[in-house]
């Protein structure tokens, strides 16, 4: 038997290494929306991200359901479809409304639309085999949109120089959650979840090597603000009154003013 013939059983250990990191990745988000919770507002996160996950859980849960023996894939994308409704659910919550309505809007028509019009023409096809093989590819194609849905991220982080919206932890789970898959449909041969995962390895090894480059820029600019505001404080007391230097200046103008009034009325008289 050759190397990519279906060893079964590494197959079943990637899908559970692949499962763990998963379930990490799904999780990983939990700090986000912590935040979102303590500041009352989704202001500077984005909805996409969770809509496209969730779709893509629940093309692979159907995927794995139509597939026999595919029970890791079947357990991990219910829990993922279960996890990404609790965050749309919590981003709505704190959104304001023009993103409110944006998410709601586009949950209708490209999860619950799309998920149904998928689910009618795949039952069109009467082999089971067929119907498999389109929601493979259905599910490749969603899961490169899963990999580059952090692409608006990254040029975010690019464009402000801060890594505030790009967690570290996300990137790398991702990245090695992509690895794990990607030997697990190898060993199965199957292409549908190995493909895909190239794409999101690559994607995720650029997110850590930008969260990097960018990480301490914000370090930057904090320093050099304070410089700025040191020197600014220096300048303003080079000309402060108070200072000892000026105070027998200060005393001699005081005294000349006080003398002029003086020196007026004696002229009068």
């Amino acid at each position: 038997m050759g190397f990519f013939g279906p060893h079964h059983q590494l197959a079943f250990i990637f899908g559970v290494l692949g499962s763990i990191v998963s379930f990490m990745v799904f999780l990983s988000p939990v700090k986000n929306f912590y935040t979102i919770y303590k500041k009352r507002t989704a202001e500077g996160y984005q909805s996409i991200p969770y809509m496209v996950a969730l779709s893509s859980s629940m093309m692979l849960l159907y995927y794995g359901m139509l597939k026999t023996n595919a029970n890791l894939i079947v357990g991990i994308s219910c829990f993922g479809c279960a996890i990404e409704i609790i965050y749309l659910i919590l981003y709505i919550v704190y959104a304001p409304k023009r993103d409110k309505v944006f998410t709601v809007k586009w949950i209708i028509l490209f999860n619950l639309g799309g998920y149904c019009l998928i689910m009618v023409a795949t039952n069109l096809f009467r082999e089971r085999s067929k119907r498999v093989t389109v929601m493979g590819w259905v599910c490749a194609v969603n899961s490169v949109a899963v990999s580059a849905s952090p692409l608006g991220i990254m040029r975010r982080v690019i464009r402000t120089k801060s890594v505030e919206y790009m967690p570290f932890l996300l990137s790398f789970f991702l990245t090695l959650c992509s690895t794990m898959w990607f030997f697990y449909g190898l060993f199965l041969q199957d292409l549908y979840v190995a493909f895909p995962n190239v794409l999101g390895f690559l994607l995720g090894t650029a997110q850590m090597v930008i969260y990097v480059i960018y990480k301490n820029a914000n370090k930057g600019v904090e320093k050099t603000e304070k410089m700025q505001k040191g020197d600014m404080e220096g300048s303003v007391g080079d000309i402060n009154p108070c200072f000892p230097d000026h105070e027998q200046e200060i005393k001699e103008i005081t005294i000349v003013i006080a003398e002029k009034p003086v020196e007026s009325d004696e002229m009068k008289a």
